[in-house]
C-alpha cells in the first residue's frame, strides 16, 4: 500500500480522514481489534475509532506505535505516514477564528477547503459560498435582539470571504448549487443589499466552476423536505463524501455510505426539479425587477 500525496488544500481535518484511514487499512491487513490497537499506545477502543475517523488529532509516537504494531516495514512508506501525522497538527488558517465560530462548525471549514466538489442545497438563504459582504452581514445580524459587536461580525464576514477562495484558486472546487426560488425573494437586509447580491449572482453562476440551479415556485412541491444540506466530494480516494447539515445549535456530519448514497440520490433529484442553469439568470433578473 503506498500513501497518497495529499492535496494543496487539505488543510488539517482532511489530512486527518486521510492518516486515519490509512491506519485502519494497515490495522485490518494485520488482522488486530481496534482493543489490540488500543492497547499498543496505552488508550482505548474508543480511541483507536477517533483517530480512524479522522475525528482527533494525532501524536506522532502514537502513530509511530501502531506502524509497529502493525509491522509496517517500509521505511519510506513509514516517514511519509508519520510526516502525514505531523502536518495534520498543524491549524488550518480558519483556526484564527475559532473564538467567534461554534465548535462544530470547524471541521466544515478543513473539509470544505479540502473539496473536489460541493454541491449544496438552500431554501432560506444565498450559499454562503456566493454571498456578499453585506448580505452576510445581514444574515449575521438575524435572530438577534441586539446587534453583534462590530468587530465580532466582520471577522465573521471576513471569514466567510475567505472561504469564497475554494473557487477562485489555482485549483478551484466545483460549486453546484440548487436554491429554491424563494431565496431570490427573501428581502434579506434591505433592498439594495438583495439586488446586489442577486446581480453578483448572475456574474458568479456564469463561472467556469459554478453550477446554480433554481427550483421555480411553479414546479410546487420537491423532494429534501429535511431542509439545507450541503454534500462534499473529494480528490483523494482516501476521504469519503461526506454530507454536512447544519442545525440551529449543533451540525450532523454523515460518512456511512448508505445513507451518503441516500442523500446523493435526493441531491441528483433536485437537480432535475430545478430549472437548467441556462435558466438561472431569467430567473434572477425576474426577481430583481420584482424588488
Amino acid at each position: 500500500m503506498r500513501v497518497t500525496e495529499p492535496g494543496a488544500y487539505g488543510g488539517p481535518t482532511a489530512l486527518r480522514i486521510m492518516l486515519g484511514a490509512h491506519l485502519r487499512r494497515l490495522r485490518e491487513e494485520a488482522n488486530l481489534s481496534r482493543s489490540d490497537a488500543g492497547w499498543a499506545i496505552r488508550g482505548s477502543e474508543s480511541k483507536i475509532s477517533r483517530l480512524e475517523l479522522g475525528r482527533v488529532g494525532f501524536k506522532v509516537r502514537d502513530v509511530d506505535d501502531l506502524l509497529t504494531l502493525y509491522k509496517l516495514d517500509d521505511q519510506a512508506e513509514r516517514e511519509r505516514l508519520l510526516d502525514l501525522a505531523r502536518e495534520a497538527n498543524n491549524p488550518g488558517w480558519w483556526q484564527r477564528y475559532d473564538d467567534v465560530t461554534p465548535t462544530w462548525f470547524h471541521s466544515y471549514l478543513g473539509l470544505e477547503m479540502a473539496a473536489d466538489l460541493i454541491r449544496t442545497f438552500e431554501l432560506q438563504f444565498i450559499p454562503g459560498l456566493l454571498q456578499t459582504p453585506e448580505y452576510a452581514r445581514a444574515v449575521f445580524q438575524l435572530g438577534r435582539d441586539k446587534p453583534m459587536p462590530m468587530d465580532e461580525r466582520e471577522r465573521l464576514v471576513t471569514l466567510r470571504m475567505s472561504r469564497q477562495q475554494v473557487l477562485t484558486r489555482p485549483r478551484p472546487a466545483r460549486l453546484w448549487a440548487v436554491i429554491d426560488e424563494a431565496v431570490l425573494r427573501r428581502p434579506i437586509g434591505n433592498k439594495e443589499i438583495l439586488k446586489a447580491q442577486l446581480e453578483h449572482l448572475i456574474v458568479a453562476s456564469k463561472r467556469h466552476n459554478v453550477t446554480l440551479q433554481i427550483i421555480p415556485f411553479a414546479k410546487g412541491g420537491y423532494c429534501a423536505t429535511g431542509g439545507a444540506f450541503t454534500l462534499l466530494r473529494f480528490h483523494d480516494a482516501d476521504l469519503p463524501d461526506i454530507v454536512y447539515i447544519e442545525h440551529l445549535t449543533s451540525a450532523v456530519y454523515v460518512d456511512k455510505r448508505d445513507e451518503v448514497d441516500g442523500y446523493t440520490i435526493t441531491m441528483d433529484t433536485l437537480s432535475i426539479s430545478a430549472a437548467q442553469p441556462r435558466e438561472t439568470e431569467r430567473l434572477i433578473r425576474n426577481a430583481i425587477d420584482l424588488l
